[in-house]
């Protein structure tokens, strides 16, 4: 049966609501100040199939490095603890959704979109002179999280809703706010928020498609909601939305970045990286 509460859609299932142990294992051994490289290279080499992945992005298009970077210490010397951790969420979060029913919604193209949208997002903060780009990078891949919630929990209510998208022509997540009173990018925040990571994520994701509502992190939002935009303009993914979302120029100005600039930039440097790319992580997403 079909649950349409946001709380219901999130609460109670364990295989939703906790990520891989690995994840929070790696968190807690970076905030011990006498864990080291070593310690956090051993904590992740417990899973060969992660060691794997991490070391083919590391190696890819996605970084550009010119040497071989053969081991996790090594990767972490060269780019820190920080872009480490948020690679290992973005690799074990897309093994939290299985079971999405084929006739809702094609896997591959989402998550074809949300890697896009990844790249971009952190093109931009890259472009706005951001440190931590992997996190937005993370932001862009689990911007429509909330949209899968709905095909698991709810997947005759989202026929539904995609249905009256396509046949009215208006944005998904209007008719999903008209239909359940949220959408798909506040459900899609709840989870993040469920599974205790930072409120600049829950935030840049909950309000990707309004980003003017969001009380603190604004400009993480903007970016997100652009990355959006800029992945669907690019034509190579979707994530059931029948409406292209439009370049928001109140966006463009909240970030400070001139798009008549800055956008044929960053639309080169995810053209680039977007096969390698997506290529390690659809392997065995």
């Amino acid at each position: 049966m079909d649950c349409t509460d946001i709380n219901d859609l999130i609460k109670g299932d364990t295989q939703l609501t906790t990520l891989p142990e690995v994840f929070y294992k790696l968190n807690a051994a970076i905030e011990d100040p006498d864990c080291t490289f070593d310690d956090i290279g051993e904590i992740i080499s417990v899973d060969p199939a992660l060691t794997v992945k991490l070391l083919k992005i590391v190696n890819s298009a996605f970084y550009g490095f010119s040497t071989q970077v053969e081991t996790v210490t090594h990767a972490l010397t060269i780019i820190g603890t920080d872009q480490l951790t948020q690679l290992v969420l973005a690799t074990s979060v897309m093994q939290q959704f299985k079971g999405i029913p084929e006739d809702l919604i094609n896997m591959d193209s989402f998550w074809r979109h949300s890697i896009l949208a990844g790249l971009a997002a952190r093109s931009i903060a890259a472009l706005s002179g951001e440190y931590n780009v992997e996190r937005f990078f993370v932001s862009g891949l689990l911007h429509d999280v909330g949209r899968l919630i709905l095909c698991l929990k709810a997947p005759e209510k989202t026929k539904d809703l995609f249905k009256s998208a396509e046949m009215s022509g208006k944005p998904l997540y209007l008719e999903e706010q008209e239909a359940l009173g949220f959408d798909h990018a506040e459900l899609g925040g709840r989870l993040i928020k469920e599974w205790n990571l930072p409120e600049r994520l829950v935030e840049s994701i909950s309000c990707h498609h309004a980003p003017g509502k969001a009380k603190n992190y604004p400009e993480e939002a903007a970016v997100v909601n652009l990355a959006d935009a800029i992945a669907y303009s690019l034509k190579m993914g979707g994530s059931g939305e029948f409406f292209t979302p439009p370049l928001e120029t109140e966006s463009w100005e909240t970030i400070g970045l001139p798009e008549s600039l800055y956008l044929p930039m960053i639309r080169e440097k995810i053209e680039s990286q977007f096969e390698d790319v997506v290529g390690i992580f659809l392997q065995s997403a």
